[in-house]
């Protein structure tokens, strides 16, 4: 099973593999102190398209799209990340505030219509 999570939030052993998908390190995180098992900087969306959408509700479905494209070139990644979710719990890690509109939930959506 696909899930996301904040970065913030409790470790739980429901999480599975743990998937950190953000480009930049977490605030206020040491990278000894994150439980994680990979950290995949090349799936994050550009640095462009992260501050043009800036977690703007009103500009997900545009900016669902432009990420999709530019997800497309790693769609062997988001293969293997669909692989391993089947039968198991993987965790899509990120750090940012808004838990609806975030690049995690935009790759649970992209693999799961994969």
């Amino acid at each position: 099973m696909l899930k996301i999570k904040r970065v913030y939030d409790e470790v739980s052993r429901q999480d599975g593999r743990r998937l950190l998908v953000d480009a930049l390190w977490p605030r206020g995180i040491k990278k000894t102190d994150l439980q994680y098992d990979d950290w995949l900087k090349e799936i994050a969306p550009s640095r462009e398209l992260r501050k043009w959408f800036n977690h703007d509700p009103d500009k997900w479905d545009e900016f669902q799209e432009k990420y999709f494209e530019e997800l497309y070139p790693h769609k062997e990644i988001l293969e293997d990340i669909k692989k391993l979710s089947e039968g198991h719990n993987v965790t899509l890690l990120y750090a940012a505030k808004d838990e609806k509109y975030n690049q995690a939930a935009a790759i649970k959506v992209y693999i799961d219509n994969m």
